[in-house]
């Protein structure tokens, strides 16, 4: 446990900080299973979230979450994903 005063409100913002960090990678996990479960007849659905999942890893970027380079695989990922999704319709 920390003893100095500053060293005390560091770690209880570092907590609040876990915690919302926490819910943003929740929320791009759970966008990210959403877009695998869908069929290909689902295909304007699925460009919607990938859209959609594409803005929520920027965002995660320029928070400082998550590491560009991953953002940037999981978009190409994701974006490999719609491409074979529509050609196997």
């Amino acid at each position: 446990m920390a003893n100095v005063k500053s060293a005390i409100r560091q770690i209880r913002k570092d907590a609040g900080k876990r915690v919302q960090n926490q819910a943003v990678l929740s929320e791009l996990k759970t966008l990210e299973r959403k877009l695998t479960a869908l069929t290909p007849k689902d295909r304007t659905e699925a460009e919607s979230l990938v859209r959609t999942l594409a803005s929520h890893w920027d965002r995660a970027v320029s928070a400082k979450i998550v590491p560009k380079r991953r953002a940037d695989r999981k978009k190409s990922r994701t974006a490999l994903f719609l491409s074979k999704l529509s050609s196997s319709h």
